[in-house]
């Protein structure tokens, strides 16, 4: 059963994180594509589609974390602390994709939308909850984008921290 907690919980990882961690990496360059043709409706597309990747994907992740729990508990590794540590930055990764991405991702798709059905540029800001209900005010410029590619550095970096706490295992019994 081990076996098969594994395979699922590497293939849920791959199926679920890889395309938010690439269209979350897209987004802030594309981003910047809009802002410097406002009358260009491919980038907006590109955008909304990248946004939806991330929100329905992102979703897809719990199963990581089910497959993930299921794996540890057959294996008898709840409590070492590689597993502890990777818990807290696959939590802290979520975190940052609730609070910080999507929430910005969402505000940014609406002010650009707002921008275009305006038609000018006084119609720029837009707002959306951020995972706590909060509203976040984003006013689409290259301070988003490089704002939005700093949160999605963090996201990557935190799931490649991950993933090699997963393949190394500090301390297993497998002499890896």
């Amino acid at each position: 059963m081990t076996k098969l907690f594994l395979v699922l919980h590497v293939l849920a990882a791959i199926v679920a994180v890889g395309p938010v961690t690439v269209a979350a990496s897209m987004f802030p360059r594309v981003l910047r594509e809009a802002l410097a043709a406002p009358g260009d409706a491919r980038p907006v597309t590109t955008l909304r589609t990248l946004h939806r990747i991330c929100r329905v994907y992102g979703g897809l992740g719990i199963a990581v974390v089910v497959f993930g729990f299921a794996t540890a508990s057959s294996m008898d590794v709840l409590g070492s602390v590689w597993l502890i540590v990777s818990i807290a930055l696959t939590f802290l990764a979520a975190l940052i994709l609730l609070v910080f991405l999507l929430p910005r991702q969402e505000a940014a798709l609406a002010a650009l939308t707002a921008t275009t059905a305006g038609g000018g540029a006084g119609a720029g800001a837009a707002e959306a909850a951020d995972g706590a209900g909060r509203g976040v005010v984003v006013q689409p410029d290259a301070r988003t984008s490089v704002l939005l590619g700093a949160y999605t550095g963090v996201f990557n970096v935190l799931w490649a921290t991950v993933t090699v706490l997963m393949i190394v295992r500090p301390g297993s019994t497998t002499g890896a």
